[in-house]
């Protein structure tokens, strides 16, 4: 079989925190060489839905990165929208109840408040598909290693995401898994699975921000012009 290159958590123009169009959005997908996205912007299908329709070159899994009350939990290879503010566990149950598979995003990050904390992961890993033991977007390499520890100790297989919310950081972290036909093989695969990629660098975060302030901006400015 042959290697496909999986990046499991990237955002669009669809998320509140991103500007990227879905069409540089595509465009640097097939650039970076990834077989595999998962879309998964914050809250929504919709950018996931619209990107599987544009590409050309690759495969998109719908995804979602979901507002729990207990933090974020992302959910892949969804057919319909997980509502915000929901408790872990009742989350991860939606997910799983339309067939879908839950991915914990950076579980140990110090540079994010809204993350899960340890003591909902104690509580629900037995309910977790995989966690991500790679994010480019984390502020310090140890925060990606407890991770890691953390899913080798609970045998859970790791994902890895670039997190990208600008075209420019799609390809800084994919893993490279035998090549799977959908979700009933994906997790099989996941675990056999290469971690490649590198820290975007901190300086992303604040980018992150300015480009919060220019989409609160341009709706602002939309309103008072209406």
């Amino acid at each position: 079989m042959s290697k496909v290159k999986v990046d499991m958590h990237t955002h669009s123009e669809y998320s509140p925190d991103s500007r990227t169009p879905l069409r540089r959005q595509a465009a640097a997908v097939k650039a970076a060489g990834l077989h595999v996205i998962c879309a998964t912007d914050h809250n929504t299908i919709e950018g996931a839905l619209r990107l599987r329709e544009l590409a050309d070159g690759f495969r998109v899994i719908v995804g979602e990165e979901i507002s729990t009350r207990d933090g974020e939990i992302v959910g892949l290879f969804l057919e319909k929208e997980i509502p915000r503010g929901l408790p872990a566990e009742e989350t991860i149950a939606r997910i799983h109840d339309q067939g879908g598979l839950v991915s914990v995003p950076h579980p140990f990050s110090r540079n994010r408040t809204f993350h899960i904390r340890r003591s909902v992961l104690e509580r629900v890993y037995r309910d977790i598909d995989c966690i991500e033991v790679f994010n480019a977007r984390e502020a310090f390499t140890s925060d990606n290693v407890r991770a890691a520890a953390f899913a080798k100790e609970k045998n859970i297989p790791g994902a890895v995401g670039s997190d990208a919310h600008r075209a420019s950081e799609i390809g800084r972290a994919w893993v490279e898994v035998e090549d799977f036909a959908g979700r009933e093989d994906f997790i099989a695969a996941l675990r056999e699975g290469s971690v490649i990629g590198k820290l975007t660098g901190n300086y992303i975060h604040v980018l992150t921000r300015l480009d919060v302030m220019r989409k609160w901006w341009t709706r602002r400015r939309a309103k008072s012009g209406a």
